[in-house]
């Protein structure tokens, strides 16, 4: 699962130790783990196409969606990246998944049309 929030850009899936909470900047996973309240070490993987992971059971699971959901106060996610300093980096790169998947839609618009 992707998930791009006030905290950052992480990708969860579960393996045969656990859920992997993965992120490209390690800052993010920081900022995600005070959030949730969890003491985990931060593994770096420098060969993974994720270098930051922690993994957890899945009890810690809710933990992380509920502080993602709580931070949930604005009323437009790129406005949001844009005026957060820890996250404003990567307001091109969100912009890049939005218009792609926003061709997606276009596309299926097209399809179902014909």
């Amino acid at each position: 699962m992707w998930i791009a929030s006030k905290y950052g850009f992480f990708s969860i899936v579960v393996k045969e130790e656990g859920f992997h909470v993965r992120a490209r900047v390690k800052q993010d996973l920081e900022q995600l783990l005070t959030a949730a309240e969890l003491v985990e070490p931060i593994q770096v993987w420098p060969s993974a196409d994720y270098r930051y992971r922690v993994i957890v059971g899945a009890k810690s699971i809710p933990a992380i969606f509920q502080k993602l959901a709580e931070s949930i106060d604005y009323d437009n996610f790129k406005n949001m990246i844009a005026d957060t300093p820890l996250q404003r980096d990567k307001y091109g790169a969100y912009g890049q998944v939005w218009n792609t998947m926003y061709m997606v839609q276009v596309e299926t618009d097209e399809e179902e049309e014909a």
